[in-house]
């Protein structure tokens, strides 16, 4: 039998419980209507809504389906929410459709540094201190998880993403700056993972006063920068890579054009108009339900590069893109950015060579390690540590730096910088373009090896 509003006690549970269930349902017809108008849209050629536009049109909706609820109680005898009551519904229902349910608590938590999701259920979050804990289920079901995966996919980034069956993998960047990657249909149940930005706008001078790097690699990185050294930044999952590249790309003159080429929108320089007034950002575009609309990210970094940039940024070298990229660099885009997920700095090489057999040039090893010596000048190399400074969390850090200096049948480097008894990068070898760092403020000095 089902609860009417006279049966419910005023703050009970079933009073919490029958209001979620209105919601989910007003939300799904909110939500469908949106739908059929992004579907009529497309059809008739229409140029897509932007996302404010899309709330306020979801607004709308939102006030027409509690119109028909509305009437629909007063046919069946029940007595209609009141001008309270549909109030607070509306903004849970605009809640539902644009927020992030019932993972907002987790990513207001400024010491939250990631979320692992095993099903609705299995929720566990990693801080910044080291410590791992289960927190309270994120929905009440696999299915109304993948429902909010779902509204995020459809209202998140650039252009809607279809996350289904047939679509089982999503990647997107959250409001805050968060980075998520969901998956389903290939796992008994739906996984997602939400790498937190803690830092957004962070420096140099940020990163060196967290033990980080140390005050010698600081001025070594802020002089290569500003000498438009092109810098691949590499380490393994969450080593702290994005965020490098963030501060990196914090002493890039607020002068300079920067185009920035991501999977998913993550770097958020163009956030930042005081640092960085000059920015666009692209983000890689799925295929529609039809298999159309794809522009992937080598076609971005060559679009790239008929935009005027002073610098090409690419957020995370993933696959084919990787040719494209180092072309660009090698042809005058000098000062350019990337990470790259690597064991070590020296397997970056091979790494990006496996890269460029996928892609649409199929370069072999020799073609390829020819374009890094001409396109590649420092590889900085993150490795998470254990910090006994803070009670034996792990902290990350720069473990090593290599210049590359040539090609002989193979990439030839020196690690200028490597790992001292304590895990901190610390000088070890000269640098070749030395007079080049030199011109911007980094002192031979500096260069003390380490025993």
């Amino acid at each position: 039998m089902s609860l009417t509003s006279s049966d419910i006690i005023p703050g009970s549970r079933e009073e919490l419980t029958a209001t979620n269930n209105l919601v989910r349902t007003l939300r799904a017809q909110v939500a469908d209507r949106l739908n059929q108008q992004r579907r009529r849209d497309e059809v008739a050629g229409r140029r897509p809504m932007s996302a404010e536009d899309e709330r306020h049109y979801a607004r709308s909706l939102i006030v027409q389906v509690l119109e028909d609820h509305a009437t629909l109680q007063i046919t069946e005898g029940r007595v209609p929410p009141s001008a309270a009551e549909e109030e607070r519904i509306a903004g849970a229902i605009h809640a539902a459709l644009f927020g992030v349910g019932r993972l907002q608590p987790l990513l207001e938590d400024r010491d939250v540094e990631n979320i692992d999701i095993n099903g609705c259920d299995k929720v566990f979050v990693g801080y910044a201190d080291g410590r791992e804990e289960m927190a309270p289920p994120v929905a009440d079901s696999d299915e109304e998880l993948i429902e909010l995966i779902q509204i995020l996919a459809a209202n998140v980034g650039l252009t809607s993403r279809p996350f289904d069956s047939a679509n089982p993998q999503l990647d997107l960047r959250l409001p805050d700056g968060s980075r998520l990657s969901a998956v389903m249909g290939v796992c008994q149940r739906p996984s997602l993972s939400i790498r937190r930005a803690r830092l957004g706008q962070v420096t140099l001078e940020d990163l060196r006063a967290t033990g980080t790097f140390s005050e010698d690699v600081m001025h070594f990185l802020r002089a290569a920068v500003h000498a438009r050294k092109n810098i691949m930044i590499a380490g393994a999952t969450n080593s702290g890579k994005t965020t490098m590249l963030r501060a990196l790309a914090a002493e890039i003159p607020a002068h300079e054009r920067l185009v920035t080429v991501e999977r998913a929108l993550e770097l958020g320089l163009d956030k930042f108009e005081d640092q960085h007034p000059n920015v666009v950002a692209f983000e890689e575009r799925l295929p529609n339900s039809e298999g159309l609309g794809a522009v992937t990210m080598a076609e971005l970094v060559r679009r790239s590069l008929r935009m005027n940039p002073s610098r090409v940024i690419v957020g995370e070298v993933l696959g084919d893109e990787i040719v494209t990229m180092l072309n660009a660099m090698s042809q005058g885009n000098d000062g350019s950015l990337s990470t790259i997920h690597a064991n070590s700095s020296m397997e970056v090489f091979n790494r990006i060579a496996t890269y460029a057999l996928q892609a649409e040039e199929n370069l072999p090893v020799e073609a390829t390690h020819m374009l890094i010596a001409g396109s590649i000048n420092f590889v900085v190399f993150m490795r998470k540590r254990n910090d006994h400074a803070t009670g034996g969390g792990m902290a990350r850090g720069v473990q090593s730096i290599r210049e590359v200096t040539g090609i002989d049948g193979r990439v030839l480097s020196s690690e200028v910088f490597a790992a001292g008894p304590d895990g901190v990068a610390r000088a070890r070898a000269p640098i070749e373009c030395i007079d080049d760092l030199v011109a911007y403020g980094y002192s031979p000095a500096m260069l003390h090896r380490w025993e």
